[in-house]
């Protein structure tokens, strides 16, 4: 007679999570097991995991830790990169423990959550911002890092007793970060940002950290927040600066900590608002809100405080567009290829940078209008000395196929062809 499994995890949630982490695809772990290597021998794999789980004999391998670019700034931050079969377990976790969370969770917590979005949080916080004059900007240093595991723990266990899920939240934690030498380092706090667990759980953490705390505290007030990226409203200066203390105290009995210099209190200055304050924008999601001209149903200008593509965003498009450089390593490709290469990047910038003031957009996707004039001047040897002969040319194709590139589609177009 077989013994039964300590722990009753079905296959088939298995099954599930494999096919989620597939199409999620993300590079090998510490044991640089590919995932075209994983399926070679899909179904002994999924059954030696199933079956480690099952027994509660399985233990998380380390993270290997990646040095990733933090914008344009040359700093780094570092990623932690499970295993595939890491990766898989725990999304059996996430996909047992989110259902159990989820309905808790605030309406204005939009990271890493089904059916919501950045984009959501932008968009309200526009409105928000019209009708409240002042916002406090709040950056969490090394949020991801400082996780405080007893609290996390303690959140997990007010929500689900499933034994098996408990012990292994509390494995991953606990688990130790592999570094490019080969060097372990054992953790004592923190979550790794790049697992596929640690979205849920920051999530939790920052639950009951700041937005049940503040619904009890300030049930008034409103908020937006996107995993540790959070901005306050209020009504006047000085309850932002009460609102802002209250705040670092809360979060500093959580073991978390305020940026002194990237956190602010910042004023939503517009054509009706006639104070001055030291900050009058801030960046929230790859947008920053400021002072913007824009024009009433009346035809008539005004100043609004509207959010429009960042400065930080900007550079890093430019910087991708001048990555690619187009002249230099792709004048052996058609026109046609060219485009089916750049043309799902520009949707993306398009989709999500573009959803708001997107006039803010067009002058930083110019510079890939550039790069594909001189991609055009390389290409021919007719147009190398002539730039706008290559302009006028490209402006001829935007004229006879509009829809060829998505930055022509966007309406920005060779001077020809407009």
């Amino acid at each position: 007679m077989t013994k039964a499994k300590p722990y009753a995890i079905p296959k088939k949630i298995v099954w599930e999570a494999y096919k989620k982490v597939k199409a999620n695809r993300g590079a090998a772990g510490v044991d640089k097991q590919t995932l075209a290597e994983f399926d070679q021998n899909l179904k002994n794999n999924l059954y030696k995991l199933w079956n480690r789980m099952s027994s509660g004999s399985y233990f998380p391998p380390p993270v290997r830790l990646v040095e990733i670019p933090k914008g344009t700034s040359g700093q780094t931050r570092q990623l932690g990169i499970p295993t595939i079969s890491d990766r898989i377990a725990q999304m059996v976790v996430k996909m047992t423990l989110e259902p159990q969370v989820e309905p808790h969770f605030h309406p204005d917590s939009y990271g890493y959550r089904p059916g919501k979005s950045a984009l959501d949080a932008v968009g309200v916080t526009r409105q928000r911002c019209w009708r409240q004059d002042w916002v406090i900007d709040l950056d969490i240093k090394g949020f991801f890092d400082n996780l405080d595991w007893d609290l996390v723990m303690r959140a997990v266990r007010h929500h689900t007793d499933i034994p098996w899920v408990l012990l292994y939240v509390e494995r991953w934690l606990k688990a130790p970060a592999q570094h490019s030498d080969g060097t372990l380092e054992n953790r004592t706090k923190g979550s790794p940002q790049g697992s596929v667990i640690s979205p849920l759980l920051s999530n939790l953490f920052m639950h009951y950290a700041f937005d049940e705390w503040l619904r009890r505290k300030a049930p008034n007030i409103q908020f937006a927040r996107y995993a540790d990226d959070a901005i306050v409203h209020a009504h006047s200066l000085k309850q932002a600066e009460s609102l802002l203390a209250l705040i670092r105290c809360r979060l500093a009995d959580c073991c978390l900590e305020l940026h002194p210099e990237k956190t602010k209190i910042v004023y939503c200055k517009d054509s009706d608002r006639c104070e001055t304050y030291e900050n009058m924008k801030f960046d929230f999601l790859g947008y920053t809100f400021r002072p913007r001209r824009a024009k009433n149903h009346r035809g008539k200008m005004f100043v609004s405080f509207l959010p429009g593509v960042s400065n930080k965003a900007a550079n890093s498009i430019r910087a991708k567009i001048r990555s690619w450089r187009l002249g230099a390593r792709r004048n052996n490709q058609s026109l046609e290829e060219i485009a089916r290469f750049v043309n799902p990047f520009v949707r993306g910038w398009v989709n999500y940078y573009g959803r708001f003031y997107p006039s803010a957009l067009t002058p930083i996707l110019r510079s890939l209008e550039r790069s594909l004039v001189y991609w055009v001047r390389r290409k021919f040897k007719r147009f190398r000395s002539h730039p706008r002969r290559a302009v006028h040319w490209l402006g001829q194709v935007a004229q006879r196929e509009p829809r060829l590139f998505a930055l022509w589609a966007h309406g920005i177009r060779p001077a020809t062809g407009q």
